[in-house]
């Protein structure tokens, strides 16, 4: 999962040559984690691990869009996940019913805050 590599919290272990690929991208996302924590004087008294954190919750949304943007109008998520308990029947995606406005589009699921050896 995503979210759980962002915020190093991914459990697979994976055969040696995953491992070495996975190493090279905790290397990598070191590197830019400590340049946005350099970057943005509100971070810099954060630890790594939280600006992690900050990060994936300031954009999980926007990532949920990339991973969806090919996704069918009448594609659904497997299981009913909206706050409502309807099914994410817009390319995999919530709409607020308030307004119903693309542009409140929601993460239709909680396992990224769910352990992932419960999942």
């Amino acid at each position: 999962d995503i979210g759980d590599i962002i915020r190093r919290r991914d459990l697979y272990r994976g055969n040696d040559e995953e491992k070495k690929k996975r190493d090279k991208l905790e290397e990598n996302l070191k590197k830019i984690f400590k340049n946005i924590k350099n970057e943005n004087t509100e971070l810099t008294t954060l630890t790594t691990e939280k600006v992690r954190e900050y990060w994936w919750n300031a954009n999980r949304a926007t990532i949920w869009e990339a991973i969806t943007c090919e996704a069918k109008t009448d594609d659904k998520y497997f299981r009913k996940t909206c706050c409502s308990g309807e099914w994410t029947d817009d390319k995999c995606r919530c709409k607020n019913k308030k307004t119903g406005k693309n542009d409140t589009d929601q993460v239709p699921t909680y396992f990224d805050y769910v352990p992932q050896y419960l999942r």
